[in-house]
């Protein structure tokens, strides 16, 4: 596509322009159908966009980086992604690295070579990168860390990050001195300069910080050639994609909702916008391009780290959804914290995100209760709040008003279609779909493809 402007250009824009032909306002391309977290994260976004994904022409991450953690079975077969998009694993669709990811080089190619042995092959053949992503450094992870403990001295308590260099990555791009696929590209000299003043700049900051800058130097220009065939114009590429011929294209959120920089629990938080809004500055794609977007909710709630949870428990039914549901984090290997649903959070994500359907996961770890509780509104000093407090002093206080439902005590792994579910276990869920106001299209009951029960 070239940037010119020629003869030809003006004389079909003069034609459609004497004509009086108003462009036709429907007529805006290919939509993009987006995939996103509805709470803390681990909601099992991976397997709905895997399901979603073995009919996808192209896949996209948008947003966060290696600290997200997907896994995804097929054939038995578990892969775990972090930076790739889970549509990798289809052999006949592209999977796209956007300009609003942050990426670790190392973190790439280690995690492509791992799953290759597990028979991932031509992963390199079938992925875009954006030439704006910025770049994760070793040392923004060292700094990730050395945040980490100075928080835990001076206040007490840290945040929780998965120490993978995100959030100072972040903070690099905002503060205007990041370094972009682009530049590791473009002239080295240039390149290797800019890369020693941020060095300089963060060891100014942290003084205990030691980086060999040489030693990663070499190994950057030997990551960007590797990269380089893999490098696109990002804008050019996704402007194609969405006005060529007919496309599927998805767009998987990494983290969740209440994870997002501006809407989530901060400062418990990612570095990023994983709500919708992240999909269109992440990848360049206009507002009139979305198309479906899919919240992803667990039957019940997990939070990993730190920070305000209402409906945890700290008993023996948390015990159980963290046994039962094997809540290890992917990316940290911490166990999940655990509790009811909360459909406070979820309507509330709901309300940022505009959901057009939502996939309700793990509803089988849920088989063995007596009895299963909801959380449906927030009280503050015994009156009910309208709203999810920004303030998390305010957050920790809410008292947790909640329905209760009896257990269906029937394993449900083996269900395929919603007929095969127990009346108690279709009730559970017909009262989410009018608590929220969004239909369940999906149920998952276990941790394959086959086990998503799909409604309509």
């Amino acid at each position: 596509m070239s940037l010119t402007w020629s003869a030809k250009d003006h004389k079909n824009m003069s034609q459609a322009a004497a004509t009086g032909h108003k462009r036709s306002r429907n007529d805006t391309g290919n939509k993009a159908t987006v995939v996103l977290g509805a709470q803390w994260g681990d909601e099992g976004k991976g397997k709905v966009v895997d399901l979603l994904a073995t009919e996808a022409d192209l896949v996209c991450r948008c947003q966060g980086g290696n600290n997200a953690g997907h896994t995804v079975v097929v054939d038995g077969k578990e892969y775990d992604f972090h930076l790739l998009p889970s549509g990798i694993i289809n052999t006949k669709s592209i999977s796209l690295i956007g300009n609003g990811v942050v990426i670790h080089l190392p973190g790439l190619f280690e995690e492509g070579d791992k799953n290759d042995k597990k028979g991932l092959k031509g992963w390199e053949k079938r992925l875009i990168v954006s030439d704006r992503a910025h770049i994760v450094f070793d040392f923004h992870q060292v700094v990730d860390g050395i945040q980490e403990t100075e928080r835990q001295a001076t206040e007490g308590k840290n945040i929780g990050t998965t120490k993978k260099g995100i959030g100072p990555a972040y903070s690099s791009k905002a503060s205007r001195t990041g370094l972009r696929v682009c530049d590791l590209l473009g002239d080295f000299k240039d390149f290797s300069m800019r890369f020693k003043n941020l060095v300089h700049q963060h060891q100014s900051m942290y003084p205990s910080l030691k980086v060999d800058v040489e030693d990663q130097l070499k190994q950057l220009k030997e990551y960007g050639e590797r990269l380089r065939p893999m490098v696109r114009d990002g804008v050019y590429y996704m402007y194609e994609a969405l006005h060529g011929s007919p496309k599927k294209i998805l767009v998987e959120g990494a983290n969740a909702a209440l994870l997002d920089i501006d809407f989530g629990t901060y400062p418990f938080v990612t570095s990023s916008n994983c709500t919708v809004g992240g999909a269109c500055t992440g990848l360049g794609i206009p507002p009139l391009n979305i198309g479906d977007v899919y919240g992803v909710s667990k039957a019940y709630t997990t939070r990993v780290g730190i920070g305000a949870f209402p409906t945890e428990q700290l008993n023996a039914e948390g015990e159980l959804l963290q046994t039962r549901g094997h809540e290890v984090g992917v990316t940290t290997g911490r166990k999940r914290r655990c509790g009811w649903l909360d459909l406070v959070i979820v309507r509330y994500a709901h309300m940022i995100n505009g959901f057009s359907a939502i996939a309700l996961t793990k509803l089988d770890i849920l088989d063995v209760l007596d009895e299963i509780k909801v959380g449906v509104a927030y009280k503050l000093n015994g009156k009910r709040i309208p709203h999810f407090p920004a303030n998390m002093d305010v957050l920790q206080k809410v008292e947790v008003e909640y329905e209760t439902f009896p257990g269906w005590k029937t394993d449900t792994s083996a269900a395929r279609k919603w007929n095969d579910l127990p009346a108690k276990a279709q009730n559970y869920i017909r009262f989410i779909e009018n608590h929220i106001g969004v239909p369940i299209k999906w149920v998952g009951v276990g941790k394959s493809r086959e086990c998503m029960i799909q409604m309509f």
